[in-house]
Order: C-alpha cells, then structure tokens, then sequence
C-alpha cells in the first residue's frame, strides 16, 4: 500500500509522546490520518531541504479537531 501525507500544524500527545498529525491519501482514494512522532533520513543524505519542507505545515483539516483517545492504536 502507498500513502501520501502531508503535515499539519496539529501536534497531540500519545501518552507522553508528542505527534504531528499528518493527512493524505492511500492511491485508492482512501483520506487517512496518521500520528508521526520522529521522522529520520540516512545521515550521509543532504537533509537541509527536507528540515525546510518539514517546517511547511498545513492547517489540519475539521477531521482532526477532535480525536478521540479510543481510535489512536
């Protein structure tokens, strides 16, 4: 399965843990919401244009105002 994801500006707590709520699409169709807490790159890649495009946040859409506690796994 392929999704594409972009980031939002909503961050949430899993437990102690901070997530970026991120929004995309499964090639399908399918809108799907996922909760990221690291992102990592290979260390021998030039990152700076990834750090650039990791600080380009959307606004979240309605569907993640509210989430509740019971559908995050």
């Amino acid at each position: 399965m392929k999704v594409t994801l972009q980031n939002t500006s909503k961050i949430v707590k899993l437990g102690d843990v901070p997530a970026r709520i991120w929004e995309g699409e499964t090639e399908s169709g399918i809108k799907v919401h996922a909760f990221i807490t690291r992102v990592a790159m290979n260390k021998d890649e030039d990152c700076s244009e990834f750090e650039k495009e990791l600080q380009e946040c959307t606004p979240p859409s309605t569907d993640v105002e509210v989430y509740p506690a019971n559908l995050i796994l």
